[in-house]
């Protein structure tokens, strides 16, 4: 099995301010970002921060940032499309919300992702995986 090694955090090319990395190990995050990576990574930081030094084996992983999701939208240009979607929707009709959602999420789906180089260079994986 190969393992991909990647630095601690990754942000991209021409930007050195933290609150546009795109990747971060779990070993920096905690609950405090929820905001910068959700519940479940900045739960999952939180867990490796506070059990490994009690000697509780939890996984090491990365967690993809708010700001890679929202990066990805706008170079897919998949923000205008979303909106459409959304401008007149009605919440309270939950068929509706259900359909606007599914419409939305095949959206993204089928977005293809920036080419490999592009990912790999931001996340230090090795282009051979």
């Amino acid at each position: 099995m190969v393992q991909a090694t990647h630095p601690a955090s990754v942000t991209p090319h021409n930007s050195a301010d933290a609150n546009t990395e795109l990747i971060l190990d779990f070993a920096q995050v905690g609950i405090q970002d929820v905001p910068r990576v959700g519940g479940k990574n900045a739960s999952l930081g939180e867990m490796i921060q506070q059990l490994a030094p009690q000697g509780v084996r939890v996984p090491n992983g990365f967690a993809t940032t708010a700001y890679a999701y929202r990066d990805f939208i706008r170079e897919a240009g998949l923000e205008t499309q979303m909106r459409s979607h959304f401008k007149s929707l009605d919440i309270e009709d939950l068929e509706a919300l259900r359909q606007c959602g599914r419409r939305v999420r095949d959206l993204i789906l089928e977005t293809p992702f920036p080419p490999r180089p592009r990912i790999c260079h931001h996340a230090g994986i090795p282009q051979t995986l």
